[in-house]
Protein backbone atom coordinates (compact mmCIF):
# COMPACT_ATOMS: atom_id res chain seq x y z
CA UNK A 1 0.00 0.00 0.00
CA UNK A 2 1.28 3.47 -0.98
CA UNK A 3 2.14 6.26 1.76
CA UNK A 4 -0.49 9.00 1.66
CA UNK A 5 2.14 11.25 0.87
CA UNK A 6 3.33 9.70 -1.88
CA UNK A 7 0.05 9.61 -2.99
CA UNK A 8 -0.48 13.75 -2.57
CA UNK A 9 2.59 14.24 -4.33
CA UNK A 10 1.72 12.70 -7.72
CA UNK A 11 0.21 14.62 -10.09
CA UNK A 12 -1.23 13.01 -13.60
CA UNK A 13 0.24 15.49 -16.01
CA UNK A 14 1.97 18.71 -16.33
CA UNK A 15 -0.05 21.87 -16.31
CA UNK A 16 -0.19 25.21 -18.74
CA UNK A 17 0.18 28.99 -17.83
CA UNK A 18 -3.14 30.65 -19.42
CA UNK A 19 -3.17 33.80 -18.60
CA UNK A 20 -1.05 36.13 -16.60
CA UNK A 21 -2.40 39.24 -15.31
CA UNK A 22 -0.35 42.35 -13.66
CA UNK A 23 -2.40 44.53 -11.31
CA UNK A 24 -0.26 47.77 -11.70
CA UNK A 25 -1.53 49.81 -8.29
CA UNK A 26 -3.67 48.30 -5.56
CA UNK A 27 -7.42 48.63 -6.67
CA UNK A 28 -6.17 48.97 -10.39
CA UNK A 29 -7.75 46.94 -13.47
CA UNK A 30 -5.37 43.66 -13.99
CA UNK A 31 -4.08 43.85 -17.13
CA UNK A 32 -3.40 40.57 -19.22
CA UNK A 33 0.27 40.23 -20.80
CA UNK A 34 2.07 37.55 -23.13
CA UNK A 35 4.89 37.58 -20.80
CA UNK A 36 6.84 39.21 -17.69
CA UNK A 37 9.60 38.52 -15.64
CA UNK A 38 9.49 37.51 -11.98
CA UNK A 39 11.47 38.86 -9.80
CA UNK A 40 11.68 38.32 -5.73
CA UNK A 41 8.97 40.54 -5.15
CA UNK A 42 6.57 39.18 -7.56
CA UNK A 43 5.44 39.75 -11.23
CA UNK A 44 7.33 42.82 -12.74
CA UNK A 45 5.11 45.38 -13.14
CA UNK A 46 2.73 44.27 -10.60
CA UNK A 47 1.80 46.17 -6.78
CA UNK A 48 2.39 43.13 -5.19
CA UNK A 49 4.93 42.32 -2.07
CA UNK A 50 7.89 40.28 -1.53
CA UNK A 51 6.85 36.94 0.73
CA UNK A 52 4.46 33.96 0.89
CA UNK A 53 1.86 36.69 -1.24
CA UNK A 54 4.14 37.61 -4.11
CA UNK A 55 2.44 35.50 -6.83
CA UNK A 56 -1.23 34.95 -6.73
CA UNK A 57 -2.74 31.42 -8.94
CA UNK A 58 -6.24 30.29 -9.70
CA UNK A 59 -7.06 26.74 -11.64
CA UNK A 60 -8.42 27.55 -14.89
CA UNK A 61 -11.16 24.95 -14.03
CA UNK A 62 -12.60 27.06 -11.65
CA UNK A 63 -13.73 29.86 -14.04
CA UNK A 64 -16.22 27.46 -15.19
CA UNK A 65 -17.35 26.75 -11.66
CA UNK A 66 -17.27 29.85 -10.39
CA UNK A 67 -19.73 31.36 -13.53
CA UNK A 68 -22.04 28.13 -12.69
CA UNK A 69 -22.59 29.09 -9.44
CA UNK A 70 -23.69 32.61 -10.68
CA UNK A 71 -25.58 31.24 -12.93
CA UNK A 72 -23.49 32.32 -16.22
CA UNK A 73 -20.90 30.72 -18.55
CA UNK A 74 -17.10 30.99 -17.44
CA UNK A 75 -15.66 34.09 -15.51
CA UNK A 76 -13.12 36.66 -17.33
CA UNK A 77 -9.90 36.01 -15.27
CA UNK A 78 -9.09 39.79 -14.78
CA UNK A 79 -11.98 39.98 -12.81
CA UNK A 80 -10.94 37.95 -10.07
CA UNK A 81 -7.46 40.14 -9.71
CA UNK A 82 -4.92 36.55 -9.83
CA UNK A 83 -1.97 36.92 -11.32
CA UNK A 84 -1.83 33.34 -12.62
CA UNK A 85 -4.19 31.39 -13.94
CA UNK A 86 -3.24 27.63 -14.46
CA UNK A 87 -4.85 24.43 -16.30
CA UNK A 88 -4.38 20.96 -16.14
CA UNK A 89 -3.04 21.07 -12.45
CA UNK A 90 -4.86 20.64 -9.02
CA UNK A 91 -3.34 23.46 -6.98
CA UNK A 92 -4.89 22.34 -4.09
CA UNK A 93 -2.78 19.34 -4.11
CA UNK A 94 0.03 21.41 -4.06
CA UNK A 95 0.51 23.40 -1.41
CA UNK A 96 3.95 23.78 0.08
CA UNK A 97 5.32 22.67 -3.45
CA UNK A 98 7.89 23.93 -5.78
CA UNK A 99 6.10 24.64 -9.24
CA UNK A 100 8.51 25.52 -12.13
CA UNK A 101 6.86 27.67 -14.56
CA UNK A 102 8.78 28.98 -17.68
CA UNK A 103 12.54 29.62 -15.70
CA UNK A 104 10.75 30.76 -12.48
CA UNK A 105 10.48 28.86 -9.62
CA UNK A 106 7.67 29.34 -6.95
CA UNK A 107 6.59 27.74 -3.79
CA UNK A 108 2.54 27.42 -3.26
CA UNK A 109 2.10 28.87 0.57
CA UNK A 110 -1.71 28.59 1.03
CA UNK A 111 -5.34 29.56 -0.04
CA UNK A 112 -6.05 33.02 -1.77
CA UNK A 113 -9.17 33.96 0.10
CA UNK A 114 -11.48 35.61 -1.89
CA UNK A 115 -12.37 39.58 -0.81
CA UNK A 116 -15.36 41.72 0.13
CA UNK A 117 -14.64 43.28 -3.30
CA UNK A 118 -15.76 39.92 -5.22
CA UNK A 119 -19.55 40.83 -4.53
CA UNK A 120 -19.12 44.12 -6.54
CA UNK A 121 -17.11 42.46 -9.43
CA UNK A 122 -19.37 39.50 -9.95
CA UNK A 123 -22.47 40.76 -8.38
CA UNK A 124 -24.95 39.32 -6.08
CA UNK A 125 -23.36 35.76 -4.73
CA UNK A 126 -19.58 36.67 -5.90
CA UNK A 127 -18.32 36.37 -2.50
CA UNK A 128 -19.92 33.29 -2.11
CA UNK A 129 -19.09 31.69 -5.24
CA UNK A 130 -15.72 32.36 -4.87
CA UNK A 131 -15.85 30.73 -1.49
CA UNK A 132 -13.28 27.38 -1.62
CA UNK A 133 -12.44 28.55 -5.87
CA UNK A 134 -10.30 31.97 -4.70
CA UNK A 135 -6.72 30.07 -5.66
CA UNK A 136 -3.61 30.29 -4.38
CA UNK A 137 -0.49 32.22 -3.19
CA UNK A 138 2.80 31.40 -3.68
CA UNK A 139 6.43 32.91 -2.75
CA UNK A 140 9.25 33.39 -5.70
CA UNK A 141 12.26 30.87 -4.60
CA UNK A 142 13.83 31.51 -8.49
CA UNK A 143 13.19 34.82 -10.20
CA UNK A 144 12.76 34.15 -13.73
CA UNK A 145 10.53 34.26 -16.99
CA UNK A 146 7.34 32.98 -17.42
CA UNK A 147 4.46 32.97 -20.64
CA UNK A 148 1.21 32.16 -21.42
CA UNK A 149 1.64 28.63 -22.92
CA UNK A 150 4.34 27.57 -20.57
CA UNK A 151 4.52 24.06 -18.56
CA UNK A 152 4.03 24.40 -15.13
CA UNK A 153 5.68 21.35 -13.44
CA UNK A 154 5.67 20.14 -9.82
CA UNK A 155 8.97 19.76 -8.85
CA UNK A 156 9.81 17.14 -6.44
CA UNK A 157 9.84 16.52 -2.70
CA UNK A 158 13.53 16.33 -2.54
CA UNK A 159 15.12 19.59 -1.45
CA UNK A 160 12.98 20.83 0.46
CA UNK A 161 9.84 21.37 -0.92
CA UNK A 162 7.49 21.66 2.38
CA UNK A 163 6.94 24.70 3.42
CA UNK A 164 7.48 25.16 7.17
CA UNK A 165 4.89 24.55 9.41
CA UNK A 166 5.00 27.97 10.86
CA UNK A 167 4.65 29.41 7.26
CA UNK A 168 1.28 27.50 7.08
CA UNK A 169 0.01 29.33 10.38
CA UNK A 170 0.91 32.62 9.37
CA UNK A 171 -1.06 32.68 5.57
CA UNK A 172 -3.96 31.11 7.62
CA UNK A 173 -3.78 33.67 10.36
CA UNK A 174 -3.82 36.44 7.21
CA UNK A 175 -6.38 34.91 5.37
CA UNK A 176 -8.77 33.98 8.75
CA UNK A 177 -8.32 37.74 9.38
CA UNK A 178 -8.89 38.75 6.22
CA UNK A 179 -12.38 36.40 6.10
CA UNK A 180 -13.66 38.21 9.58
CA UNK A 181 -13.38 41.86 8.35
CA UNK A 182 -15.98 40.49 5.22
CA UNK A 183 -18.14 37.98 7.34
CA UNK A 184 -20.97 39.81 9.40
CA UNK A 185 -20.40 39.49 12.93
CA UNK A 186 -23.40 36.82 13.81
CA UNK A 187 -21.27 34.47 11.49
CA UNK A 188 -17.80 34.72 13.02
Amino acid sequence: MERMADLIARQAQDGRLDWIGLRPARLAVPVAVEAVEVTAAGLSGDHARPGPRAVTLLQAEHLVVIGAFLGRGPVAPGVLRRNLVVAGLNLSALRGRRLAVGSAVLRVTGPCAPCSRMEAALGPGGYSALRGHGGWCAEVLLPGRIARGDAVRPLSEEGGDVVAQDDFQRVEAEDHDQRRQVEPPHRR
